[in-house]
């Protein structure tokens, strides 16, 4: 069986030119091997420009619609071009990146940006100069809002424990007399104390501007960058500390650090540390996201080293000295 290039942009057979531009930018910024780095990407990316190329074209479309993949590719059936009668065979030209880039008008609009304080640069999910104009002439009423265009945006612990600003550099088509041209705009992120994962910021139509729509909305998405020493659960934080047998068994100090600075000494002579015990310190973790005067607590957990092996001699004095119970 041929390719299904309706099923492959997620779109029905009666779809309209703005249904399939709509679906294949979706798409395409999805899977673009810039963004995207799954083994798959690069032949899905690859699968959508070609289904695009064949659905927005009005020629291919109805070749297609009445004898499929085969048709398409190979010749329209009595049709054979060496008896000199109407012939049609397409090929895709194999470089899904010239596609997008005919459609966004760059093929690269991943750009990343690094400096102190400058996080990332984002292109706006739509379209480009080229396309602006692509329903000219078609009457709307009611202009609607494209849908929000989301980013993740990574936050260090150290950062929501104390709350901190973050620029965000966007890329965007703006109108200006009638002509539509690419603008930089940077948005400045106040990240609040204590934020949750999940938290969004919204910054209300900045993204690109077409004829006849209401800019779409630009949401970024806090989450929590992964910590080499803490783990985040909620307000609390949780960290684990290596000891050995004998340090669990016979007492130790150990160092705790801190998101607020300094680490605390914590002694455990006296008590036996077993793998589940769990020492609780209060108003040592995050702050509360509505209630920055509040803070979780810090949980430290015990990782226990056994030994690989014991002597004979080892043994038999451990056996002598510990209760059988």
């Amino acid at each position: 069986m041929g390719k299904d290039f309706y099923k492959t942009l997620g779109i029905s057979r009666n779809a309209k030119d703005d249904e399939i531009k709509k679906a294949y930018r979706k798409l395409a910024l999805k899977y673009h091997p810039d963004k995207n780095k799954s083994s798959k990407a690069e032949e899905r990316f690859k699968e959508v420009a070609e289904a695009y190329e064949v659905l927005s074209d009005k020629k291919k479309r109805d070749i297609y619609d009445q004898y499929g993949e085969e048709g398409l590719k190979h010749g329209i059936p009595g049709h054979p071009s060496n008896q000199g009668g109407s012939s049609f065979a397409y090929q895709f030209h194999g470089d899904p990146r010239a596609t997008f880039a005919q459609f966004f008008g760059s093929s690269d609009p991943f750009n990343i940006f690094f400096g102190d304080n400058l996080e990332h640069t984002f292109m706006t999910d739509e379209n480009s100069p080229r396309s602006v104009w692509g329903n000219a002439g078609l009457f709307q009423t009611r202009p609607e809002q494209d849908p929000p265009i989301e980013h993740e945006l990574y936050v260090a612990l150290e950062d929501i424990n104390t709350g901190c600003n973050k620029k965000m550099q966007i890329s965007r088509m703006r109108m200006h007399h009638g002509q539509s041209r690419k603008e930089v705009k940077l948005l400045d992120i106040e990240i609040k104390p204590g934020w949750k994962a999940g938290t969004k910021i919204t910054f209300s139509k900045e993204g690109d501007e077409v004829p006849n729509r209401i800019p779409a909305d630009i949401v970024f998405i806090i989450r929590d960058k992964p910590h080499p020493v803490f783990q985040r659960e909620g307000s609390d934080i949780q960290y684990t500390a290596k000891i050995s047998l004998k340090q669990a068994l016979c007492g130790t100090t150990i160092q705790v650090p801190t998101l607020q600075g300094s680490p605390f000494p914590l002694c455990t002579n006296g008590e036996i540390i077993k793998p589940a015990t769990i020492k609780r310190f209060a108003d040592r973790g995050l702050p509360f996201p509505k209630d920055s005067t509040r803070r979780g607590a810090l949980l430290v957990n015990f990782n226990i080293i056994f030994p690989d092996t014991l002597s004979t001699r080892l043994i038999t004095t451990l056996g002598e000295l510990l209760p059988n119970y």
